[in-house]
This record gives C-alpha cells, sequence and structure tokens, in this order.
C-alpha cells in the first residue's frame, strides 16, 4: 500500500507550563497528516507522541529477523480474533457547534479538516444530543409549544439545530472520506411528560409504560429521526436515554435528566420504543440501552436484554467513563460480554475535568491525555468497540454550560483570538482514530512480561486492508525496551521512551 502524499505541517507549539504543551491553529495555519502510506514489506511505520513534545511524529524501521533477547516481548497473533472494531469520535453538543461557529470561516475548515478529514484524524463516530444537553445555553425540547401534544402536532426542530448543528454536520461530512455513524441520546422530555413538570432538572416521566405519556416519548425518537431525514441526515443508533440513572450519581439540581430503572427502561423498550422504531421507516436504526456508568453492569444487561421481549429490540450497550475509576472490567465489561456476546459495547460519553477539585480546562495536560489512551486500551481489550469523546470543542472556561457543569476537551476554542488549541488528549485519541478503522478486529497481542513496576499498556488489530497494527503506550518516567513478533515478518525492536504513546503499522503480506 505506497500512496503519492504531500508533505504533512508540523505542530505548531504554545508552551502552558512544564511540557504542558498545545498545538496552535488558526485561519492560515494548522497542522496536518499525511494520509497513511506504508513502505514495503519487511518494513513498519511507527507514528508518536510524547510529553516532550512530539505529535504524532512519522518514522519508519525494519524487521529484524532474530530478537535480541533484551526487554519486553509481544506477540501478535492475527489468528486469534476478538471483537470487531466500530471506530472513535465525539460528540456534536450545542456548545461544541457555538464554538466552532466562533471562528472565522477558515479557522473552522482548519478545525472540522483536523477532526474528519484524511489530513486529520479521521473520526467516523459522532454522538448528538436530541435536543438539548447541560451543554447548551438553556433547557429546551422539541415539544415545548403545545401541552398535552399527544399527536407531537406542534413538534420542532430547535434553532441550535437547523442554524448550528445540522449545517455543521453536512460540512463534516463533505470533509470526511470515510462514512460517518451519528448516534442520537436524549437528555430530557418535554415538560409536560414529566413528572416534575419542568425541562429542566431531574424527574421521570408520568406513569408507567405503555401508557400515553411513554408512547409519546417513543413517537417523539421517531419523529427527531423523520426531521433529521428531512436535511438528508441519518442516524445509525439512538440510545433509549442518556445517564437513566444519573440521579444517584450527579448532585446538580438543574441538570438535565429523564430518570429510568433498569426494570423501567426494559418495560419502555418493549411496550413503546421498541415497537415504535420497527413500524417506523426507521426500523434500521439500532437502539443502544444504558448509556450510563459500568458500575451499573452487568445487573443493567440482565433485567433488560436477559428479556428477550426486549432484546429483540437492542443492539448494543452504551457506556460512560466517569465512574471507571472503581469499578473493574473484568467484573463489568468482560462479564457483560461473556453473558451477551451478540450484543456490542460502547463508550458513548468521556472527558476530563469532571471532576470538583479539577481544573476544568488545563491546557496542555499530557496526563489528561494518557487518562484517553490508557481507557481506550483498557476497554478495547474487554471487548469494547469504540470510544466517544464528549464535545469536540469547547471555549476557554470549558463551555458555554447552561448548568456551569464545565470540562475539558481535546479542541479548546479562543475566539477572541480567532484560534484554537489541539490538546494533548486529541493527539492520544488520534492513536486509535486515524490508524484502526471501522471493521477492524482486535487480535491476540500477548506478552512475555513478568510483573514489573511499569508495564506497558498494548493493542493488536488486524486492518480490513490486511495492514497489521499494533498501539503501545508508556505511561512511565522511564523508558521500555521491548520487541513485537509477527511470525509472518519478523521482529521489530524498539524504546518506547518515557510518557509517549506509539502505533505501529506493517503490511502482513508481501
Amino acid at each position: 500500500m505506497i500512496a503519492e502524499v504531500t508533505a504533512s505541517r508540523p505542530c505548531a507549539p504554545l508552551v502552558f507550563g512544564p511540557n504542558a504543551i498545545v498545538c496552535v491553529c488558526n485561519a492560515t495555519y494548522c497542522d496536518t497528516l499525511n494520509p497513511l502510506s506504508l513502505p514495503p514489506f519487511g518494513t513498519f511505520v511507527k507514528y508518536v507522541s510524547s510529553r516532550a513534545g512530539e505529535r504524532l511524529e512519522r518514522s519508519e524501521g525494519e524487521f529484524r529477523t532474530t530478537p535480541s533477547g533484551s526487554g519486553l516481548l509481544y506477540t501478535y497473533n492475527p489468528f486469534v480474533q476478538y471483537q470487531h472494531i466500530k471506530g472513535f469520535g465525539g460528540s456534536h453538543t450545542d456548545a461544541a457547534a457555538i464554538n466552532i461557529m466562533r471562528l472565522s470561516p477558515a479557522a473552522q475548515d482548519h478545525l472540522i479538516r483536523s477532526y474528519f478529514s484524511e489530513e486529520g484524524i479521521e473520526y467516523n463516530l459522532l454522538r448528538l444530543p436530541m435536543a438539548c444537553s447541560d451543554f447548551s445555553t438553556h433547557a429546551y425540547t422539541y415539544g415545548d409549544k403545545c401541552l398535552d401534544d399527544y399527536e407531537l402536532k406542534c413538534f420542532s426542530l430547535a434553532q441550535e439545530d437547523t442554524e448550528l448543528r445540522i449545517p455543521l454536520l453536512h460540512r463534516f461530512m463533505a470533509f470526511s472520506k470515510r462514512p460517518l455513524s451519528l448516534i442520537a441520546s436524549p437528555w430530557t422530555a418535554p415538560a409536560w411528560l414529566r413528572t416534575s413538570n419542568q425541562v429542566m432538572g431531574k424527574g421521570r416521566l408520568k406513569g408507567e409504560p405503555g401508557n400515553i405519556y411513554h408512547k409519546t416519548w417513543a413517537r417523539y425518537f421517531v419523529r427527531f429521526l423523520d426531521e433529521y431525514t428531512r436535511y438528508n441526515i441519518t442516524f445509525w443508533a439512538v440510545t433509549a436515554q442518556n445517564e437513566p440513572s444519573s440521579s444517584v450519581y450527579i448532585p446538580m439540581k438543574n441538570f438535565p435528566t429523564t430518570e429510568f430503572t433498569p426494570e423501567e427502561q426494559r418495560d419502555f423498550i418493549i411496550k413503546d420504543l421498541g415497537p415504535a422504531l420497527a413500524s417506523s421507516s426507521h426500523k434500521n436504526v439500532l437502539l443502544i440501552i444504558h448509556d450510563d456508568q459500568r458500575i451499573n453492569l452487568p445487573k443493567w444487561a440482565n433485567v433488560v436484554i436477559g428479556n428477550s421481549s426486549a432484546a429483540k429490540y437492542v443492539s448494543g450497550i452504551g457506556i460512560h467513563w466517569y465512574l471507571d475509576s472503581v469499578t473493574l472490567p473484568g467484573l463489568t465489561l468482560d462479564a457483560t460480554y461473556l453473558l451477551y456476546p451478540d450484543f456490542f459495547l460502547l463508550y458513548t460519553e468521556s472527558c476530563n475535568g469532571f471532576r470538583i477539585w479539577e481544573p476544568k480546562v488545563d491546557l496542555g495536560s499530557w496526563d489528561r491525555g494518557v487518562r484517553y489512551s490508557r481507557s481506550i486500551l483498557t476497554n478495547l481489550n474487554s471487548f469494547v468497540v469504540g470510544w466517544i469523546d464528549w464535545n469536540l470543542a469547547l471555549d476557554m472556561e470549558g463551555g458555554p454550560n447552561f448548568v456551569e457543569n464545565h470540562v475539558d476537551s481535546p479542541i479548546i476554542v479562543n475566539s477572541l483570538r480567532d484560534e484554537f488549541y489541539k490538546q494533548p488528549m486529541f493527539y492520544h485519541l488520534a492513536h486509535f482514530s486515524k490508524f484502526i478503522p471501522e471493521g477492524s478486529i482486535r487480535v491476540a497481542l500477548t506478552c512475555n512480561c513478568a510483573v514489573t513496576s511499569c508495564q506497558l499498556h498494548s493493542a493488536g488489530f488486524l486492518r480490513p486492508d490486511g495492514i497489521a497494527v499494533v498501539v503501545v503506550l508508556n505511561d512511565c518516567f522511564w523508558d521500555v525496551e521491548f520487541s513485537i513478533a509477527d511470525d509472518k515478518v519478523g521482529y521489530i525492536e524498539d524504546v518506547a521512551r518515557a510518557n509517549s504513546i506509539q502505533t505501529y503499522l506493517w503490511e502482513r503480506c508481501p
């Protein structure tokens, strides 16, 4: 696979502290990547990013015929295969759209190219809130104009959709060579459907699944999909509810959410949402349950897809990362996969800066990038098929957000200077999204490692085009020697430098 490419452009660094580096983009300049090209059989390509300031720097090397015997040895085995990869991406919130549109048109194009084009990191997953999320400037739904509108005659998309998110979506698609798979998630229902009679804050749907309120809410999903179809935008999947158990974990009074127990979600799917989607023109749109913290697994899955009447409507399980530090992947992800291997596991929301004691935006933080790549590697090795970041872009305070729930983002927009900053999180994500396209398969990558004080994090993949991929993260403060063995090609011998991440790619057939 050899391709003619133009010269890529390097990072324009801006330093915010010791090893705290962002890459600056504006209307006239932005760093870029070349489309992937590989040298001949018997050689490999490496992309490396590091705390010291490297950002996806490309180099080539040759396989050895025999190993030197020093360092860790990883064995790549494409004949032992696990889950197919769906992909990687971010979330197209109101806040993200507002920040992108605050830039000049030329700077906007650079930001969009950075995420979606061949000269960028080639996201293929995109999550959209269905109406408002906390990352909006106000609480709203698509059914606020009329009370008790059970036929949804007054249903209409918001200005945020028609003037911001939809026009940007068309531009994302125009820049992307990879098909974009869109996922929609609701935060809150119209006030007249909710026990609180308010759009803002916590509340449940009135009554029980199967009643007029739940059936109207199910039709609301279909109407949302109908309206986006009018703009030539179709969705790959919807989730039944964003963080349905958030009342347990989120203390904010005005956080917009509709609460469900797993039993309520099961019955809502059986009686209302499942049949509504199945009988509509969107019957091929997949339904994802849970969309919440993995601490709820496998119980949530047992209740919902352990029921065959609900399971027939469901394709996957959405997961958020916010409580991962208090739960083990083996007891949650692996256990759920082993119980329900026909239902995919997908991380649908993750971000840094959400803890109350942390800075919301921490420009140039390498450690926040490491949290991303460590999470991705850990979860991919526990049968997760993809990983979606939260907001595509936020402002210098980590907003806007109408409940002051500010957080960090891989891209921070400084609209006063008409520039944006690519953070280390952006490049950590790139080590996966750029090089592991949809349809890749995770394969066995075994290590002869004894228990050491610095264990590399790693995973192996086989792309649809037959190219081998290995990602290696060294989150320790010293260099680690290691080798990768492929019995078809030979041995890669390298050093994972302290505080670095690298992606290796090579042809397996001459």
